[in-house]
């Protein structure tokens, strides 16, 4: 019999080594470290020390906004991070030109229609898609506008304990991003959230 993957769990916004220690601890597979306009923007000095004191088996981020692609690469460089994650208006050209596995963030508007958004996936060619309302904005969008995504993704934007059960069963995503949702203050995650949420995805996935 074939086991179903469990769903993936990303943790963004992750500011200090202590809260990165934290979600290693609690087993999640991946966190995300900002370096894009944010509360939660980290200099690379400090993405350098978080990904030095953790160990092999998380995968660690790095998340970027309409940045020179050789900035990027010299960051991801640095840092020694596993991926990159670009949240601006990246085309499918500059995601070929990043040095690491790529994960593009493809924002959803009112305007849009799972034709639409299964129109723009094809556009491009990256290891994940992740799909939100806007970064940073910890709003929830529609989530039956991806009924008709094909290919693996990744489901972000506004998810908590209390709403990620809902959104696992309706759209089996391969993973799951949360930011704001596990969070007492930006930039500051919360035990407490973090094990609620890991909690209720491991239970559904």
């Amino acid at each position: 019999m074939v086991q179903e993957m469990r769903t993936k769990i990303k943790i963004c916004g992750i500011t200090n080594l202590e809260d990165a220690l934290m979600v290693q601890h609690l087993g999640v597979d991946a966190l995300g470290l900002i370096f894009a306009p944010s509360p939660r923007r980290i200099t690379p000095d400090m993405g350098r020390k978080i990904i030095k004191g953790l160990g092999p088996f998380i995968t660690t981020v790095a998340v970027f906004m309409d940045e020179e692609y050789q900035e990027v690469n010299r960051i991801v460089e640095y840092i020694q991070a596993d991926a990159v994650q670009l949240h601006g208006n990246e085309p499918p050209e500059y995601c070929a030109r990043i040095k690491r596995r790529v994960i593009k963030r493809i924002s959803i508007t009112e305007d849009d229609t799972p034709e639409s958004i299964k129109s723009r996936c094809r556009e491009f060619d990256c290891c994940f898609l992740l799909f939100d309302p806007g970064a940073g904005s910890g709003r929830v969008f529609d989530w039956r506008k991806l009924s008709r995504v094909e290919q693996p993704f990744i489901l972000a934007g506004g998810l908590r304990p209390d709403n990620i059960k809902e959104a696992i069963e309706l759209l089996k995503p391969y993973g799951v991003d949360v930011c704001s949702g596990v969070e007492e203050s930006p930039g500051k995650k919360d035990y407490h959230q973090l094990t609620r949420f890991i909690q209720e995805v491991r239970r559904c996935s």
